[in-house]
């Protein structure tokens, strides 16, 4: 190996002094200035071919991790050398070029992708550093070093310091995926979040451009669901998620007024009871574009018999809606439930015509980020809502609310 780099390096000075014999002696003539240019060049296509080399080594145990590393290391250098060095015109044309004929067969080193990756570096430098503790970036290492080109600067020190970012997420994408989300976005936020989806869910490229020119991002509700992974089309996903809200507020349930001495004993059925008697005014609370079909409606299988509380049919979505209320707090238990009443309901009630049915369960209570978390693993379109009702309100709201027989009059 020493042998071999001893070579190398005795055939870039003979290059180079093949150009000093045949160039004028002032610097400020085209002579020198290419000999120069020629002896910076081969340098880099030196380091590049080098951090190449390496990384092709360790890629066969965690491919896309070195890649993506070595990518963004090679934009690093790239970006140093083209911004802040001595490149000139068409450098990276050149390189690209001579990378070629010394690595017969390489892909992915075309100018555009060297372009590319130098735009991928200086894209996510300054925001990886504030996200995670990340190896090699600060360091003052010298433009000219041998080592400059570090492949490893994508390798985490330490654990993320922002919720929001998962480096396993960010390192297991691929390198045109990266490609797709820093052409398509304009925000850190909106490609975290693009990251996170299209990792997940094991995006292909067409999906994730389908999904970004869809603007999913901004078009994401409040409600902790899986709408995203489990309905196939875009735009309907889109649709459901834009449909329904994180939280209900059921004025029309006055749990004052139902004769209870304790809340506690204010059980599903009773606020089941309540909607349906005010049934016009849950539909216009829970949205547009729903029918009511029936409550406890009757599912039997095998002679086992199942009675999902509310299901609705939602003309937008053309899919039944089927409703699970709790009185307590969210239950991992819950999406087991909705998601047997689910089959059901797509077995013996779903029209051919109609799309899957929707499952939406709510409870007085759910952290969020919990939902999210166990609700991905689930087959069957699902999402977790909350609700209060009208002793719930702030007494403030409560004055500041004209009183029903007033807006009556009103209308």
């Amino acid at each position: 190996m020493k042998t071999n780099k001893t070579k190398e390096r005795s055939s870039v000075v003979e290059t180079a002094s093949e150009v000093a014999q045949s160039a004028p002696n002032d610097t400020s003539k085209p002579g020198r200035r290419q000999m120069n240019d020629l002896i910076n060049y081969s340098h880099a296509v030196k380091n590049i071919k080098e951090a190449i080399l390496c990384s092709q080594y360790r890629a066969a145990s965690s491919a896309n991790k070195e890649q993506l590393s070595l990518y963004y290391g090679i934009g690093c250098y790239v970006s140093k050398n083209s911004r802040e060095g001595f490149w000139g015109k068409g450098a990276i044309e050149t390189i690209s070029l001579q990378l070629q004929k010394e690595l017969p067969g390489l892909r992915g080193f075309s100018s555009a992708n060297i372009k590319f990756m130098r735009q991928f570096y200086e894209t996510w430098c300054e925001d990886l550093k504030s996200l995670i503790s990340i190896s090699g970036i600060g360091d003052d290492k010298s433009l000219t070093a041998v080592s400059e080109i570090n492949t490893q600067l994508l390798i985490p020190r330490e654990i993320s310091q922002n919720e929001d970012f998962d480096i396993n997420s960010f390192l297991g994408l691929g390198f045109t995926h990266h490609m797709i989300i820093v052409r398509k976005t304009n925000s850190l936020a909106e490609r975290l979040f693009y990251i996170r989806q299209a990792h997940t869910n094991n995006w292909s490229k067409e999906v994730l451009t389908a999904r970004i020119e869809d603007d999913l991002y901004n078009h994401q509700g409040k409600i902790a669901s899986n709408f995203i992974q489990r309905i196939p089309d875009s735009r309907q996903s889109l649709k459901a998620i834009e449909m329904f809200k994180d939280n209900y507020l059921l004025d029309f349930i006055n749990v004052e007024e139902l004769g209870e001495r304790d809340k506690e004993d204010i059980d599903e059925r009773v606020v089941e009871q309540e909607i349906i008697h005010n049934i016009k005014k849950f539909i216009l609370t829970f949205g547009r574009d729903f029918a009511f079909v029936g409550n406890q409606y009757k599912l039997e299988v095998y002679g086992v018999e199942h009675f999902p509380d509310l299901i609705f049919f939602n003309r937008e979505l053309n899919a039944l809606v089927v409703i699970e209320l709790k009185k307590g707090a969210f239950k991992s238990s819950y999406l087991g439930q909705l998601c047997t009443y689910l089959r059901l309901v797509d077995d013996q009630m779903r029209k051919p015509h109609e799309n899957p049915s929707i499952g939406i369960v709510l409870c007085k209570s759910a952290d969020k980020k919990y939902v999210e978390y166990v609700i991905q693993d689930y087959d069957k379109p699902l999402g977790v809502a909350t609700y209060k009702t009208s002793d719930e309100m702030p007494e403030k709201l409560k004055q500041a609310l004209p009183d029903i027989e007033e807006l009556k009059k009103l209308l």
